[in-house]
C-alpha cells in the first residue's frame, strides 16, 4: 500500500498512519476489525472537509474492514421540519455521499455499540467519537486509541493502525484513583462526576472505587470525561474488565458539594427554547424511560431525543414511539444537537441533561444552557 500498488488513495492513507506511528514510536501496524470515523457533520468539516472526502473517493478509495460514520448534522429525513437551512442539508447529503462511496455505512451514530457493533475485549479497533472510543475501551474492553477523524478514515482504507498507546497493555493502567462520596442516581448525576473528572486527569486514566454504574451510567459517565478532559479508557471496580492501578496514582474524592457547585455553574439559562437528550444516543430502555414520563404529563416546548436510525425504527416497529410523539416528543435520528446547525436554526437556550453537551454546546452552537436531570429540565 505504502508503495502504491493498491492504488493511490491506500498509499495517501498509508502515508498517513506510518507518518503517526513514527510520530508516537510504534514498532509495527496491528490489524483492525472496524473502524468509526468521526468528521460527518458538515458543520464541523465545511467545504474542505467535503472536498478531501471528494478526493479519496475519486482516487478510488474504498474501505477494507466494516466502516461506520458519527452523527452528521441533522436527521437525513426530516431536516426540513427540523428548521435545517436548504443549504446546509445539501452540503450534508454530499458529505454522506462521499462516504457511501467509499464502502462505508452510514450509521450516523455516537453508539455503534447500541445497534450491534461491539468489538470483543482485546480486539482492536479504531474508533474516533469520543464518547465511543470511551466506550469501547472501558466497558467493552476493546483497544483503541482516541483517533482523530482522518486518521480513522485512513485505517478504514488500509485495515490497519499503528501499535502504540492503549493498543499496548502496559499503557493501560490508571494513574488517578477515584472515590465518589456523593448520591449518584441516575445518568445525569454520573455526568457531573465525568466533567469533575475529566478536568481533572486530563489525558491520563482514572480508576473508580465504590461505584457500581449501569451501562448507560457509564455511557454518560464515559462521555463528559472524554469532553472535559481526553479520557479514552477508565476502570470500575467490579464493573469493567480491566483494574490496573499503579501503585503511585494519585486519590482524589468526588463530594456532594462539588457536584452541585459544578452544576450551579453550568447553568447559565434561566428557561430554555429546546428541551433536549440523547447525548450520547439514546437506548430503548431510555425511550422506555422517556415515554412512561411524557405519559405522565406530556412536553409543551420542542423536545428532541436523539438517537440512531436503527434504534429509531425499533421504536417505531414496537409502537414506543408512537407513545413519545403522542405526548410532545420527536425521535431525531442521525443527529445530535452537538453537530447540528442549533443557531442558524433560531435556538439559543436548549435544556439538556448530558455534561458533555455542557462542553460542547456553547463554543460549537454558541448557546447558553440549562443543565439538569431529565425529570428537572423536562417542562422548564
Amino acid at each position: 500500500m505504502l508503495h502504491g500498488k493498491e492504488g493511490e488513495a491506500k498509499q495517501k492513507a498509508m502515508e498517513i498512519l506510518v507518518a503517526l506511528g513514527r510520530i508516537y514510536g510504534a514498532s509495527r501496524m496491528i490489524r483492525i476489525s472496524s473502524a468509526q470515523i468521526a468528521g460527518v457533520s458538515y458543520k464541523t468539516i465545511g467545504d474542505a472537509g467535503l472536498e478531501y472526502l471528494r478526493h479519496m473517493a475519486a482516487l478510488g478509495g474504498r474501505v477494507e474492514i466494516p466502516s461506520f460514520l458519527n452523527p452528521a448534522g441533522m436527521d437525513t429525513e426530516q431536516w426540513e421540519a427540523m428548521g435545517v437551512p436548504e443549504d446546509f442539508a445539501k452540503k450534508q447529503i454530499e458529505v454522506l455521499d462521499a462516504y457511501a462511496t467509499m464502502g462505508i455505512r452510514t450509521t450516523c451514530t455516537c453508539t455503534p455499540y447500541l445497534i450491534g457493533i461491539r468489538p470483543k475485549e482485546g480486539e482492536h479497533i479504531a474508533w474516533s467519537e469520543s464518547s465511543a472510543v470511551s466506550f469501547a475501551n472501558s466497558v467493552l474492553g476493546a483497544r483503541t486509541n482516541r483517533e482523530g477523524g482522518p486518521s480513522a478514515l485512513c485505517a478504514a482504507l488500509c485495515g490497519v493502525t499503528p501499535m502504540y498507546g492503549l493498543h499496548l497493555k502496559e499503557n493501560r493502567v490508571a494513574n488517578l484513583l477515584v472515590h465518589v462520596d456523593a448520591n449518584l442516581e441516575n445518568k445525569t448525576d454520573y455526568s457531573i462526576v465525568g466533567l469533575l473528572v475529566g478536568k481533572k486527569v486530563k489525558k491520563g486514566i482514572p480508576a473508580f472505587k465504590g461505584i457500581k454504574p449501569n451501562e448507560t451510567q457509564m455511557k454518560y459517565m464515559g462521555a463528559a470525561m472524554a469532553a472535559s478532559g481526553s479520557v479514552a479508557l477508565y476502570f470500575v471496580e467490579g464493573v469493567t474488565s480491566e483494574w490496573n492501578v499503579s501503585p503511585d496514582a494519585e486519590k482524589i474524592t468526588i463530594t456532594q458539594k462539588e457536584m452541585d457547585e459544578l452544576k450551579a455553574k453550568i447553568n447559565d439559562a434561566d428557561s430554555a427554547d429546546l428541551i433536549t437528550t440523547g447525548c450520547p444516543h439514546a437506548s430503548i430502555s431510555e425511550l422506555e424511560e422517556i415515554a412512561e414520563m411524557l405519559e405522565k404529563k406530556p412536553v409543551k416546548k420542542p423536545f428532541w431525543i436523539c438517537l440512531s436510525r436503527n434504534i429509531k425504527d425499533e421504536a417505531v416497529k414496537s409502537g414506543l414511539a408512537a407513545r413519545i410523539e403522542k405526548n410532545g416528543g420527536t425521535l431525531v435520528a442521525d443527529t445530535c444537537m452537538v453537530v447540528a446547525p442549533l443557531e442558524r436554526m433560531g435556538f439559543k437556550s436548549p435544556a439538556i441533561d448530558s455534561g458533555k453537551a455542557t462542553v460542547y454546546l456553547p463554543t460549537m452552537c454558541r448557546q447558553k444552557v440549562l443543565f439538569g436531570r431529565l425529570e428537572e429540565i423536562l417542562w422548564k
